[in-house]
């Protein structure tokens, strides 16, 4: 029972905390925000859809850079190495073959 006491208490003080914060602005009969900022129209609808898709376009565009330059270089680093694996199997094959050719059996 204390316990629900407690919770009751609680619920009841926030109730009559938020009353007493946002009871003069509810009770004025004035709007909180200016009726230019709330009600922006068409036209600043349109020119805020403009910004956004602007943002998002340079967004991808950015996230589309970032890949092709770290391909670009994974792809090097794996030519690279692809190479120089390539060269020490041939050159390690030709000196075995003249290995060969100088001792034969």
């Amino acid at each position: 029972m204390k316990m629900n006491s407690k919770i009751s208490m609680l619920f009841l003080r926030a109730a009559l905390v938020s009353a007493l914060a946002c009871g003069p602005v509810l009770l004025s009969g004035q709007p909180s925000v200016p009726s230019q900022d709330r009600d922006s129209g068409a036209k600043q609808d349109m020119k805020n859809a403009g910004h956004e898709t602007k943002d998002a376009a340079k967004d991808t565009g950015h996230g589309v850079e970032k890949g092709t330059k770290k391909v670009y270089h994974k792809t090097k680093h794996g030519t690279k190495k692809a190479w120089h694996k390539t060269k020490d199997t041939t050159e390690g094959a030709a000196n075995g073959a003249k290995e060969g050719a100088r001792k034969p059996e």
